[in-house]
C-alpha cells in the first residue's frame, strides 16, 4: 500500500449526436409545403385581385 494519491484523466464524456439528416430533410420540406399552403389560402380567401 502506498500514500500516494494517484491522479487520473476523467474518461472524456461522449460526444453529443448530430441530428438525423433524414429528419432535417424532412423538416425542410414541411416547411416549404406550409408556406405554399399558406400564400395558396392567402390568395384563394383574401384575394390578390389589384385595385
Amino acid at each position: 500500500m502506498s500514500n500516494v494519491v494517484q491522479f487520473k484523466k476523467p474518461p472524456k464524456p461522449p460526444a453529443p449526436k448530430k441530428p438525423n439528416p433524414g429528419l432535417r430533410k424532412l423538416l425542410t420540406l414541411l416547411g416549404i409545403v406550409a408556406a405554399l399552403v399558406a400564400t395558396w389560402a392567402y390568395f384563394q380567401y383574401v384575394g390578390g385581385e389589384p385595385g
